[in-house]
């Protein structure tokens, strides 16, 4: 399967939307584009901020241990003046393992923050391709330990601690909920996998699809992986905490939320993994969104479509915590 293949339209709504972004956003992303992109933050972080504070909320930067004991930041973020302890969100954010930081796609979790009386810790791991696997996930699961190890000072029950993220963060929520199995490491309540790059393979028929046109395609996709792996990129030397899908034992896990839409490249993976989890015995909850094309969300989410996609994400955090 080489050739691009015909995709599932996109949302009206949606469709209208991408037309807009396009001239902002070049269809597919090479490595010679990486830097650029980063000086053109997808994240915009002082209006993020200045958001945070009308609501609000506080937040704190904390210098962690990263991989191999180097220091990375955290950054704590809480309602103002708020008492005991709650649930705690360890987000870890999107941009294709390349691009974005901490701030990326952390206004999502603060209704729960708010509701729940909760704590959002989210981490800025390293990015490739300066730091490849397994600095991203590593970062992450240090940072989950640093959060359940200060639980106390952070106010956060243990036994409600929730990792989330989206795209390339929803792939690192899963490697690192797969770490902390392994390694008996923190117990988590949920994870919620926000359509999620999972699997380095480009294999699938989504993939194929999604060629060209969107907001991150199939070139964009491999142009991600090859920074994290090199030229272990779709081999066997590849593990399962850097790309999920290539685990086959999924058991033990937390219960999982995974949604995606139906015209976006990561399809068919999130869909395997939550067929994955099924059959391994772990509850999860998967949504395809017609029409949807990656992180519609983000980019329009007024839409009729969006609003569906939101409101199922909230419902399964306020069944999960409520």
């Amino acid at each position: 399967m080489t050739d691009t293949l015909a995709r599932p339209p996109f949302d009206p709504e949606l469709e209208a939307a991408l037309a807009l972004v396009a001239d902002q956003l070049p269809p597919t992303l090479t490595a010679e584009m990486i830097p650029l992109m980063r000086q053109s933050p997808v994240s915009n972080d002082g209006e993020i901020r200045q958001m945070l504070a009308d609501r609000g909320f506080v937040w704190r930067d904390e210098t962690v241990a990263g991989h191999e004991g180097d220091d990375i930041v955290v950054t704590v973020i809480e309602k103002e003046g708020r008492t005991g302890t709650g649930p705690g969100f360890f987000h870890t954010h999107g941009g294709g393992m390349i691009i974005g930081n901490r701030w990326l796609g952390v206004v999502g979790f603060l209704d729960w923050a708010e509701r729940f009386n909760g704590v959002i810790v989210t981490v800025e791991y390293r990015l490739a391709p300066e730091f490849p696997d397994p600095y991203p996930v590593e970062d992450c699961y240090a940072a989950l330990h640093w959060t359940a190890a200060h639980a106390d000072d952070l106010g956060i029950d243990t036994s409600r601690l929730l990792i989330g993220g989206g795209s390339a963060g929803g792939g690192l929520a899963a490697g690192t909920a797969l770490l902390a199995r392994d390694r008996k490491g923190p117990p988590l309540i949920g994870q919620l996998l926000i359509y999620p790059m999972l699997d380095d393979r480009d294999e699938t028929v989504s993939t194929h699809q999604i060629d060209g046109i969107g907001v991150w395609d199939r070139g964009s996709n491999i142009t991600g992986w090859t920074a994290l792996l090199g030229d272990r990129k779709g081999t066997e030397e590849v593990s399962i905490y850097a790309a999920p899908a290539r685990a086959t034992d999924l058991s033990g896990l937390p219960p999982a939320f995974i949604d995606c839409g139906s015209a976006e490249v990561f399809r068919d993976e999130d869909v395997a993994y939550a067929t994955k989890l099924w059959a391994s015995g772990v509850q999860a909850e998967l949504h395809v969104w017609a029409g949807g094309f990656h992180g519609f969300d983000m980019f329009a989410p007024h839409a009729a479509v969006a609003q569906a996609m939101l409101a199922a994400r909230d419902d399964w955090v306020t069944r999960l915590l409520g």
